[in-house]
């Protein structure tokens, strides 16, 4: 494959940098919750973006908002690419958004060398990729790929009991659009930032991801009783806190004994009543549990819920375990492997295969059809931090490499 286009390096860096704008912390990152009034103004922004190239756009019922290029077959299967938008609680201004810039730079590129292609174009941003707000993670791709229920999601709550379909009333992105596949679909491809230090640390310029890690998040709630913590005697305590610390202790020692590419994470503690002189009645927390193998993630979990008996058993309290979500491993298939590989070559950039360790919307729309990924360099592997880093040049290259993946999908005429 010969390199075919070139995207325009300083629009691409304006507009991540104008994105940027729309929940910007003071450290340099951005609090961009999902279904926010923040969330509200980028996808403004977005829509705005996809209309002045030329798109048509719609947006569905659970907010996923699409642009649509049309090819020159009108019986062909659309080319989907894009990410999302949405942002951790004082996360970076790359994650996600990268990859929905560079979908609509791809456009615009195409518009600037004149080039038409036989199969449709679709750029998106998903609704709520991070589950920071709401929960499940990935969940407007979820839920237009059919793996969750769309009636379910629209109940989830966030911290202060607020709806997800309220919340998108209130932004307004309630669409009219079916939230599912309109037709069938070619491929998807979605270029992200690594989130992690294995472009780095091997001086690759690109990543070429082939597949997504497993993962199980879940949540224990342990029961005590509360008491006076200068009257009780100790033998006498039925300690919430006590069992959820040796619970987290066990989870962070879990992966040395699964695999080399198993982590574990207790990522959230809550305890009430949270006072320092009463014995804490109730705490609660979560896991996240990744690997490439299936079997290993699900062996973890097993292990998690034998672990929290025995803290709940040692403590005399209760423990509640709820499974919040399994996202099996994902591989991708040789087709746009092989699209993003040969475009990394055709450009002169040092690639690197790999597995992502992070979930992506990517891992939902391979239900539906051929998926794959490219990697921008992480510098320091930061991710979900103001901190977090990708320098203008490997944005240029991670981008340059997937428009080109993403033209040889679209099959330029």
């Amino acid at each position: 494959m010969d390199a075919a286009i070139d995207v325009d390096r300083d629009r691409l860096l304006d507009s991540l940098r104008a994105q940027a704008e729309f929940g910007a912390t003071d450290g340099g990152g951005l609090h961009r919750l999902a279904l926010s009034p923040a969330d509200r103004a980028v996808r403004d922004w977005f829509v705005d973006a996809l209309t002045d190239a030329g798109l048509s756009v719609r947006v569905d019922a659970f907010g996923n908002v699409f642009g649509r290029r049309e090819g020159t077959d009108p019986d062909a299967a659309p080319v989907l690419l894009g990410s999302h938008l949405d942002s951790q609680p004082r996360g970076g201004i790359y994650d996600g958004a990268l990859g929905v810039v560079t979908a609509v730079e791809f456009v615009r590129t195409l518009d600037d060398a004149g080039i038409d292609t036989r199969r449709p174009v679709e750029v998106v941003d998903w609704t709520n990729e991070e589950g920071s707000r709401f929960q499940p993670t990935m969940q407007g791709s979820g839920v237009w790929a059919g793996a969750l229920d769309l009636e379910t999601q629209y109940e989830r709550t966030d911290d202060d009991g607020v709806r997800v379909v309220d919340a998108l009333e209130r932004i307004g992105y309630r669409g009219d659009a079916p939230a599912e596949q309109r037709e069938p679909y070619d491929s998807y491809l979605e270029l992200h930032v690594e989130q992690g230090p294995a472009l780095e640390t091997a001086g690759a310029d690109v990543g070429v991801v082939t597949g997504i890690v497993g993962l199980s998040w879940g949540r224990v709630a342990f029961h005590g009783r509360p008491d006076h913590t200068g009257t009780t005697p100790m033998h006498l305590r039925s300690d919430a806190l006590v069992a959820a610390a040796d619970l987290t202790t066990a989870i962070r020692r879990l992966p040395s004994t699964l695999g080399d590419r198993t982590v574990a994470t207790v990522g959230s503690l809550d305890v009430d009543p949270d006072s320092i002189n009463v014995v804490p009645e109730r705490a609660e927390l979560t896991w996240d549990v990744r690997d490439s193998a299936d079997d290993v993630v699900d062996q973890a979990v097993d292990r998690v819920e034998a672990e929290a008996a025995a803290a709940a058993a040692r403590e005399g309290v209760e423990a509640d375990v709820e499974r919040l979500l399994r996202a099996p491993a994902v591989e991708f298939p040789a087709r746009p492997v092989d699209a993003a590989a040969d475009a990394v070559d055709a450009l002169g950039y040092d690639g690197l295969r790999l597995v992502s360790g992070a979930a992506h919307d990517a891992s939902r729309v391979a239900s539906v059809c051929d998926a794959g990924m490219v990697f921008a360099v992480s510098e320091g592997g930061r991710s979900h931090t103001e901190a977090e880093y990708t320098a203008p040049a490997d944005c240029y290259r991670a981008a340059n490499a997937f428009a080109n993946a993403a033209l040889r999908l679209a099959e330029p005429v």
